[in-house]
């Protein structure tokens, strides 16, 4: 191994370039401490961050577990690394370079590190400012580690208090304007500064920020004119992302401007989701002994502060701007929603249904409306809703029939994360997302036995449990219940709770079948024609007279779901003005009866005797039942052995059912 010489150039941006000989018998440390053999001016580096020393192999680099790191030519160093001439090492911004041979006599001779780092010939007032610089900062401590600042930093509670009176001003504050005088007056308290300027990016701008991209904010005592403003301070701090104290004595722009004032400059950057968005800068006329590193600290607490407010005006401007926009969507829903629910009738049926609801609206009572499938249940419900005093709360709607057993719990209730696979997260159930509102059930009758006495004991005021979870939910729901059953007949087969079928007919509305409407088919009919010639665009349309004659002859056993949708099928295939009886396809199924089952066509009357009506009747009921005799002697109200004799006499005779 040759002995010879090697040395450290140091490139430090505050303190400039100075040669380190390196002695082989010595170990050469390098960090911010003065007892360094390498003193670095950047509080990116550790107290004693790494060193230089050699081996076996040479001259060797080893990070002394610094705060930030050690690069050796761009690549973090892990270990010890063998230098070789040439190897730069960065430590925050102040560069090392490794050199072999005999140092240069002058330490500013030029040592070209990489061709990358060139930038030119710097400007010469970029290069005064540059030489003015004394101390610079990256962040603050005074907006965290505030125990450490506590005992570190002079004044550390006046600028506290001044930075929490600021807070609570740009908290309250509507424009970027206004924050950035508000943060101007704070930074210039606080440094007794004598003038100062914000200049940030100008709206709308997208990219990486220069001193072309800003413009002026704010200016204190008055405003300034372009050619005042401090470019170069802001081509420094745009640039290298940090706060500079630097000394004006003797500066161009001093010996330009009409003040008298002498002193030094505060610059700070205003950063952005974590980008430098602006400037600000303040004068102070005091002599560079007099102004501090902490009073830095706190222009650059007030930059961040200032940063953190230009960001939430940000994000509110944007929600301002979402929700005047949803609040003209649900404008739009609500005009729509209205055309969809109006009760369009002259029949007295309806005009019944339209009395009740005007005077059960306004209370709190649960109400049960009935009637076949398709005649307007929801729509019942919804003008309930509509003109009750919850019509500003949620209308929620749960069809029971539609969900598994299971699952109707969930959805009624929710449930915690992790009650069953497939919860991943907690989830509100229908009561919840009804609150203060109604919530209605259709197909109330479908609900399961278990499920029924949970749904009564909510009905009755009392709280609720979420699935898998022990937290009790109180709510405050109007409930309306929706089904085309025969309550009665499923209380008595033992299908549905005796006490919640009295619970839910507090109120109860009747929607007769279309059929028994025949006033309301015309004005439906004619209602649902213009609706889709509107929405397809085809105008002038009208139906022949037979197709009129076969709408209101028509039985209609899917009630106005299907009259809806005949109409609708008949406007978009229809190649003609005129809509005739073939083009609205009419079915040919029976209608139901009030019990939501379809009756069959009635048979021929066939005189039989009692016990032959009494024997078909046993036996449809034990077919009901599914052979249940206990069951079916129950429904039939005879004793479980006066109906064994009889199917056993029916046996004997060959009659058995």
């Amino acid at each position: 191994m040759t002995r010879e010489e090697a040395y450290l150039v140091v490139r430090d941006p505050v303190a400039g370039q100075s040669i380190l000989r390196l002695v082989q018998s010595e170990r050469f440390t390098l960090g911010r401490t003065p007892t360094n053999h390498a003193v670095l001016q950047d509080e990116r580096a550790s107290r004693v961050h790494c060193e230089i020393f050699h081996g076996s192999s040479g001259w060797i680099v080893r990070d002394l577990k610094s705060r930030n790191g050690t690069l050796v030519n761009g690549e973090s160093l892990d270990s010890d690394q063998t230098l070789v001439t040439g190897d730069v090492i960065s430590i925050g911004r102040v560069e090392i370079l490794f050199c072999q041979g005999d140092p240069p006599t002058d330490p500013s001779e030029d040592h070209p590190v990489d061709a990358g780092t060139v930038t030119g010939v710097m400007p010469d007032e970029l290069a005064e400012w540059h030489a003015s610089i004394v101390h610079r900062r990256s962040r603050s401590r005074l907006l965290e580690h505030m125990n450490e600042s506590v005992s570190t930093t002079p004044r550390v509670g006046r600028a506290a208090a001044e930075l929490c009176r600021l807070s609570f001003s740009l908290g309250r504050s509507g424009d970027m304007a206004d924050s950035a005088k508000l943060s101007l007056e704070c930074a210039m308290h606080g440094v007794e500064a004598t003038r100062g300027v914000v200049l940030l990016t100008k709206s709308g701008f997208v990219g990486p920020s220069s001193v072309d991209t800003l413009e002026l904010k704010a200016s204190l005592p008055h405003r300034v004119k372009p050619d005042e403003l401090p470019w170069a301070a802001c081509a420094t701090v745009l640039s290298s992302d940090e706060a500079v104290l630097a000394d004006l004595a003797g500066s161009s722009r001093q010996k330009k401007s009409s003040e008298s004032v002498r002193g030094v400059s505060f610059s700070a950057p205003v950063r952005s989701a974590g980008k430098a968005i602006g400037v600000l800068h303040l004068e102070v006329a005091k002599s560079i002994n007099q102004a501090s590193p902490d009073d830095l600290e706190f222009v650059l607490a007030v930059c961040d502060a200032l940063g953190v407010a230009i960001e939430n005006l940000a994000v509110r401007e944007k929600l301002s701007s979402k929700l005047a926009q949803t609040a003209d969507e649900n404008k739009q829903l609500r005009h729509r929603l209205g055309q969809e629910i109006q009760m369009i009738g002259k029949s007295p049926g309806i005009n019944a249904i339209i009395a009740q609801i005007g005077r059960v609206a306004a209370s709190k009572a649960t109400v049960l409306v009935r009637g076949e499938s398709g005649v307007g249940k929801e729509l019942v419900a919804r003008a309930l809703h509509d003109a009750s005093p919850r019509n500003a709360a949620p209308f929620v709607c749960l069809n029971c029939a539609a969900i598994t057993e299971t699952l109707l719990e969930s959805e009624l209730f929710g449930h915690e994360k992790g009650s069953f696979t497939g919860a991943t997260e907690r989830k509100i159930g229908k009561f919840e997302a009804a609150d203060r509102g109604t919530l209605m059930l259709d197909e109330i009758g479908e609900m399961s036995p278990s499920i029924q006495a949970k749904f009564l004991r909510v009905l009755e005021g009392h709280p609720f449990e979420r699935v898998g979870g022990h937290s009790r939910v109180q709510t405050d729901v109007r409930v309306v219940a929706a089904t085309n059953r025969d309550l009665e007949q499923a209380v008595t087969a033992g299908e549905f709770r005796r006490d919640l079928y009295f619970r839910l007919k507090v109120v109860e509305i009747m929607v007769p079948p279309l059929r028994k409407r025949p006033e309301d088919i015309e004005l439906l009919t004619r209602h649902f024609l213009e609706r889709f010639s509107n929405e397809t665009g085809r105008k002038n349309l009208g139906f022949t007279p037979a197709a009129i004659e076969a709408i209101r002859t028509y039985r209609w056993p899917g009630n106005i779901r299907e009259l809806r949708n005949v109409i609708e099928r008949a406007v978009v295939l229809s190649q003609e003005d005129q809509i005739d009886v073939d083009e609205l396809s009419l079915s040919k199924l029976a209608t139901s009866g009030d019990t939501g089952k379809v009756q069959e066509n009635p048979k021929p009357y066939a005189p039989q005797s009692l016990e032959e009506m009494e024997r078909l009747h046993i036996g449809a009921t034990l077919s009901a039942t599914g052979g249940n005799k206990s069951k079916a002697a129950s429904i039939l109200g005879i004793e479980r052995s006066t109906l064994d004799r009889k199917l056993a006499k029916w046996q004997t005779d060959g009659k058995a059912s």
